[in-house]
């Protein structure tokens, strides 16, 4: 026990002084007494007076002696109180130097520093002579406080008499409930872990942990250590123990360094003391079911949860207030949960729009409904690309009571929508085709009788004009049948290699103007661009229709149309392409071309349908819908893939992916000779002229036979080679390509058979370019629907003049 108390003095010597001197002096008197005056009653007076001084003195000093042992407390019953107390205590006077403390006290603190003087943290709320002077006034305090170790302690400051006052310190508890009265229980249950306790637990198959508040293991016995870092002699003190365990959407709760392999645990906590922080027991022991998942009811059959468990597709359960029951792991891959946070219902994964119409569904099948049915949701993680979910109606399966199965998910499901996407688009090139090529014909016979009426009218005449608005409505709506042929890759191109910077630098002046003084165009160039084969001004027409919506956007998104267009122009090699995992990208070298702004972006419902004839988000009579399709069937034409791309809140980005050219990789077109072009159309000889359409074969003849020519006209192929047996050879076949019962190619080699040298002139509402490499034939000149008198006249005289 330390001890700094004080000790009475040590009256005896000062006693016996007085007593002899009293003694002394009163036998000294008598003798004189009798002596001088020879009267022994005078000297008994004097000596009794000195034993009446001498039993005085005596008396005083016992008394003054009593005085000052009754003024001193007895510290060492306070000692020996204090060393049997399991807290830190200690003993002050009113000047608060220590006076005594226990064991416990010196322990805690490392040295006996004074009570009010104890290191606390800066930041505790506790302020040690505030405490002290609260004792004085009120009797007794009590706080809790942290010391610089970051340890939660107690104190309580008593008032003992009018000159001490008595410290208590222990250790505060994690509910911040006084820690006085009996020792911390996580000592106790580490020492429990660690000894005797622990190994016998271990032996029944209990691994035992004990862990801080924050997380940290203070202590676990070795089967634990075994399991968590596969050795009995590794050290877990100290971790973090979520870090060694994994929790699986599933339910299952695994080491983590056992993977989904090791056999799931069951976790059972027992909180060392009340409160929410306050430090745990844990026990884990085996599940009995192993591999199956621990959040299904034991009341669904077994077979039924490892069927679940163990399927390849997405699959969860939801009971009838909506929430999971479970999710196998192919649910939670494809929807990207979270172990850590699983979602509660299944709207928690759709984005917020799908989230009614999902809860709906399920209420409804949770219901009773016994049919299944398929709906689209889009996930939150991806919501531009929409899953189909199958919802079904579940009875005997325990607390589930609907079964989700998602159908399409990961990459599988993303390359399914891109082949339906572009088997889609070249459905409708195909059928935009036709059309295009059927309005071709229809066009042709209406601007070839204007031109005509034409002639039969001057300027000046009241019909005049009118004719002339009927053949320019005709010219624009044969402007919108080449931007569907564009879209279905048949319009007519001419290639060329070229360098995409060089394309773009013609263009930006025209941009300029169009973008208006409010927007700001950005040029970059990337290095070691490959030259690519494309039609020049076609893809100028892909730069102008895409800076024209960007500017539009930007219009929309600010009325005074401020924002910045960029494009850009960079190369991709075969690696660069192999990283992006682009499925309908082939692997390749590419130089692209990427036009970007800063609009209000495409909304994510539109924007697998922006390239559809027609399809278009502006406002009535603001546009045609065949603008992006334009620009689609051109970049496919050239052999070339174009991407969208619209992060929410953000611009939207073109990417155009054209293939670097290699010289000698495509044949070189076959040259058409063509005469110089004669200043009239006048001329002379035979035509055949082979044509399924009515309407056209009757412009074209009396076109032709205008012009000087003896017209011969057949509806098809057969009746064509009938007519030339019986009239000979002429001077030039004019035929359509596309025709029933025979097209114009076959009629053509069949009449090549007989006249190898005679001159052929197909005319076609399909693209040049395509139509070229399917027909292999000599001195042929091709000649577009739809056309003009005078173009019909010109195209004849040059095949002619060609032979």
């Amino acid at each position: 026990m330390v001890s700094a108390s004080l000790s009475a003095p040590d009256s005896a010597p000062l006693n016996r002084q007085a007593l002899s001197l009293a003694l002394g002096g009163g036998v000294a008197a008598a003798l004189v007494a009798l002596w001088g005056l020879g009267d022994g009653r005078v000297a008994i007076s004097f000596l009794a007076g000195a034993l009446l001084i001498a039993g005085g003195v005596l008396a005083w000093s016992r008394l003054r002696g009593a005085k000052a042992v009754a003024a001193m407390p007895d510290w060492s019953l306070a000692q020996t109180l204090a060393s049997i107390s399991e807290d830190a205590v200690a003993v002050s006077d009113r000047s608060g130097r220590l006076v005594c403390a226990n064991p416990a006290y010196q322990r805690m603190f490392g040295g006996l520093p004074m009570p009010s003087g104890v290191p606390l943290d800066d930041d505790s709320q506790v302020r040690l002579d505030d405490l002290a002077r609260a004792a004085w006034r009120d009797g007794e305090v009590e706080a809790a406080g942290a010391l610089r170790e970051g340890r939660a302690i107690m104190v309580r400051v008593s008032r003992a008499g009018d000159s001490t006052l008595v410290w208590r310190f222990a250790p505060g508890r994690g509910d911040g409930a006084p820690g006085f009265g009996g020792p911390d229980p996580l000592p106790l249950a580490v020492a429990a872990i660690k000894g005797e306790a622990g190994e016998r637990l271990g032996l029944a198959g209990v691994m035992a942990v004990a862990i801080q508040p924050d997380g940290r293991i203070e202590a676990a016995n070795r089967v634990f250590a075994t399991r968590a870092t596969g050795s009995a002699d590794g050290v877990v003190e100290g971790r973090d123990f979520a870090r060694l365990m994994l929790l699986e959407p599933g339910g299952h709760l695994r080491f983590e360094r056992e993977g989904e392999a090791g056999n799931p645990v069951r976790l059972i906590q027992v909180p060392l003391c009340s409160g929410p922080e306050s430090p745990l027991f844990l026990a884990l022991v085996d599940e009995e079911d192993a591999g199956l998942p621990a959040s299904i009811g034991n009341d669904v059959a077994a077979h039924v949860r490892a069927l679940v468990t163990l399927l390849p597709i997405g699959v969860a359960m939801i009971d009838r207030e909506g929430r999971f029951v479970h999710m196998n792991s192919a649910f939670a891959r494809a929807t990207a949960v979270k172990a850590a946070a699983p979602p509660l219902y299944p709207g928690d994964l759709v984005v917020r729009e799908d989230k009614a119409a999902l809860a709906d569904a399920i209420r409804r099948f949770s219901g009773g409904a016994s049919h299944a049915a398929d709906m689209q949701v889009r996930l939150a993680i991806r919501p531009e690309e929409p899953v189909s979910l199958t919802l079904a109606g579940a009875r005997g399966l325990g607390d589930a009571a609907v079964i989700l199965c998602l159908k399409e998910s990961g990459q599988e499901g993303r390359l399914k929508r891109q082949v339906a996407q572009a088997t889609k688009m070249q459905a409708i090139g195909q059928l935009a085709g036709g059309v295009a090529h059927d309005f071709n014909n229809i066009l042709t016979a209406i601007i070839g009788h204007s031109d005509l009426m034409l002639k039969r009218h001057s300027p000046g005449d009241s019909d005049y004009d009118d004719i002339q608005q009927v053949r320019a409505n005709a010219n624009r709506a044969a402007a919108l049948t080449r931007q569907l042929l564009a879209f279905s890759r048949q319009q007519t191109l001419r290639p060329q290699v070229l360098q995409l910077p060089d394309v773009v630098s013609e263009v930006s002046h025209l941009l300029t103007r169009l973008l208006g003084e409010t927007v700001r165009l950005e040029v970059k160039h990337g290095r070691g661009l490959g030259a690519v084969r494309a039609d020049p001004g076609q893809l100028e027409q892909v730069i102008v229709n895409l800076s024209v919506n960007a500017r539009d956007a930007m219009l929309s998104k600010d009325p005074s149309g401020a924002g910045t267009l960029t494009i850009e122009t960079l190369s991709i090699d075969r690696a660069e392409v192999k990283r992006m995992g682009n499925e309908v990208l082939p692997v390749a070298e590419y130089s692209v071309l990427r036009i970007s702004d800063t609009g209000t972006g495409i909304p994510t419902d539109v924007l697998p349908n922006i390239f559809e004839p027609f399809f278009t988000t502006k406002e009535l009579g603001k546009g045609t819908g065949l603008g992006l399709s334009t620009v689609y069937g051109i970049v496919k034409q050239s052999g070339g893939y174009i991407f969208a791309d619209s992060p929410p809140g953000r611009g939207a980005t073109f990417s155009i992916y054209l293939p670097v050219y290699a010289a000698g990789e495509l044949p070189a077109p076959k040259p058409v000779k063509r005469a110089p072009r004669r200043q009239h159309t006048w001329g002379s000889g035979t035509i055949l002229l082979v044509e399924d359409e009515a309407m056209v074969r009757a412009v074209a003849e009396r076109a032709l036979s205008r012009q000087g020519y003896k017209v011969l006209v057949a509806d098809h192929g057969e009746a064509a080679l009938d007519l030339l047996q019986s009239t000979g050879r002429p001077d030039l076949l004019i035929s359509d390509v596309v025709m029933p019962v025979m097209d114009g190619p076959t009629m053509v080699r069949k009449v090549r058979e007989s006249y190898p040298d005679l001159p052929i002139l197909f005319m076609s509402g399909y693209a040049e370019e395509q139509l070229r490499r399917s027909i292999d034939l000599e001195n042929v000149a091709f000649l577009p629907k739809p056309f003009s008198v005078q173009q019909l006249a010109e195209a004849a005289r040059e095949a002619l003049g060609s032979d």
